[in-house]
């Protein structure tokens, strides 16, 4: 809550200093990148204090911080997007409060609150970013789902996090342990070579010797160069060559079970090796998102409690009877069948493939 009212000031402080100067599309950048940090990392983040059952405090603490968020935000957007912030905020703050005035465009831009902003707080949450986008990014070149749990990912970056949003990055990303590094170069190897296109109108006759010094430079120095300085320089004899990033051909060989993701001086290793426990936990988080998908497809209310059933595949029962407590406080479940004798003809059914195993599912709401 702290972060996204912080971050909602700044947006305020910024978008009025560029719209002052006539700065059209750095306000829309900027403003576009606020939507995806509240809607894509506070709100989902927070799903389930607004899920919560009754109206305890947290959940109060949440629905006002948003709506706080939101009738703010959208009087920074009404220069930018006049009729879609008005049909907002009259539906936001006309619905439920007489006196407000009738239309955004008769409200004041609304001015920063200086004291609600913490760059600390704002610079540890980025770096979070930043590292859950390099650990999906990871994840995804290495064929491995998010549900999937690993044990372990090592971080590089100017700083480590603190022990609270480590776990958040953590718990993102579906790791068991984030340890930071300041050396990953044993995960990691980068050979360089010139990039023709650029390289040949800037050095010429000089190609042979700088393609010779690239092969015989050791990769994990030049990459650490190249990421603190942005660029890698060169000994031709008489002269020197200052390469950028965008003159070079980086080939990165991975070491088996580490998949590497690096980008604006932070790097991320995961290990990717999967042990018998992980992969029950991959199972076991693959089934409840099957039934959850099911529950939502069967038109059920959030809060309703169901009955699962399952049918077929022998392994699929082995984990779900295993994690069956799990199972049941995810999806709400009060009870689980085995056996297609026990499946009712008023259930909601479906025949899945999970992980190379065919079975079928099924849920009845309960009442």
């Amino acid at each position: 809550d702290k972060w996204i009212i912080s971050r909602l000031n700044t947006v305020v402080k910024t978008a009025d200093s560029y719209l002052e100067n006539y700065k059209i599309t750095e306000t829309a950048k900027l403003l576009q990148d606020f939507v995806d940090e509240l809607s894509n990392w506070y709100v989902r983040r927070s799903r389930e204090r607004f899920w919560v059952k009754g109206m305890p405090q947290d959940k109060i603490n949440a629905y006002m911080t948003l709506y706080t968020v939101l009738t703010t935000f959208v009087k920074i957007c009404a220069p930018m997007i006049p009729f879609m912030a008005d049909d907002i905020y009259r539906n936001l703050v006309c619905s439920v409060d007489p006196t407000a005035p009738e239309s955004v465009h008769l409200c004041d831009f609304p001015t920063a609150e200086e004291s609600r902003i913490d760059t600390a707080l704002e610079e540890e949450m980025e770096l979070v970013l930043e590292i859950v986008v390099l650990g999906r990014a990871a994840r995804n070149n290495a064929n491995l789902k998010n549900r999937q749990p690993l044990r372990r990912m090592l971080v590089k970056a100017d700083r480590p996090l603190d022990a609270f949003y480590a776990e958040i990055a953590a718990e993102e990303l579906n790791v068991k342990e984030i340890e930071f590094t300041q050396d990953v170069s044993a995960f990691t190897s980068y050979s360089f070579k010139p990039q023709l296109k650029t390289l040949g109108p800037k050095y010429g006759k000089d190609l042979g010797k700088i393609r010779a010094l690239l092969s015989e430079l050791d990769g994990a120095a030049a990459m650490r160069e190249l990421e603190e300085s942005g660029t890698l320089v060169l000994d031709l004899g008489e002269k020197e060559a200052v390469l950028e990033k965008e003159d070079l051909l980086i080939d990165t060989a991975q070491k088996e079970g580490f998949e590497t993701a690096a980008d604006r001086g932070v790097t991320v290793v995961l290990e990717t090796t999967l042990t018998p426990e992980l992969i029950e936990e991959g199972f076991v988080r693959e089934l409840i998102s099957r039934i959850q998908t099911m529950r939502k497809e069967a038109g059920y209310e959030v809060l309703d409690h169901i009955v699962v059933y399952q049918a077929g595949s022998q392994e699929i029962k082995n984990y779900m009877m295993r994690n069956e407590p799990e199972i049941r406080a995810e999806v709400l479940a009060e009870s689980v069948c085995y056996g297609e004798e026990f499946i009712p003809s008023d259930a909601y059914r479906k025949d899945w493939n999970i992980n190379g195993f065919d079975t079928a599912l099924a849920v009845r709401k309960i009442g």
